[in-house]
């Protein structure tokens, strides 16, 4: 079975049971996907975390592996930065996700692919 990388959009589209991440996460789930999730992605899930939603969030520590992010992810992270900030407008947390995915060689499931212009990355398509 697959590691896939959620980005941020993902797992609120999850979160609130929109289709058809509501049923086929839990599904790739019972046939034994690992996701996993960069601090990035929980920094924005913490900040935006609706009242009603927040044992949701706290149980996704429970399904969500942490994907660590390191010096050599940071330093990638840059240089997508230094190569599409200005012509793309990636931004510091989506080249990290990015950069994550890059060195885990996991595919990344987002909503904004126009976010990650990066060639050097895959990308999960359900």
């Amino acid at each position: 079975m697959a590691e896939i990388l959620l980005d941020s959009d993902v797992i609120i589209a999850w979160l609130r049971g929109h289709n058809p991440f509501g049923e086929l996460i839990p599904e790739l789930l019972e046939k034994g996907h690992l996701f996993t999730w960069t601090p990035v992605s929980v920094a924005e899930i913490f900040a935006g975390v609706r009242k009603d939603e927040e044992d949701r969030v706290d149980n996704l520590f429970l399904v969500l592996s942490p994907a660590l992010i390191s010096t050599e992810v940071g330093r990638k992270a840059g240089g997508y930065l230094k190569s599409y900030a200005r012509s793309h407008g990636v931004e510091l947390g989506d080249a990290l996700v990015a950069a994550t995915a890059f060195f885990n060689k996991t595919p990344l499931w987002t909503l904004n692919r126009r976010h990650y212009p990066m060639r050097d990355i895959r990308f999960f398509s359900p």
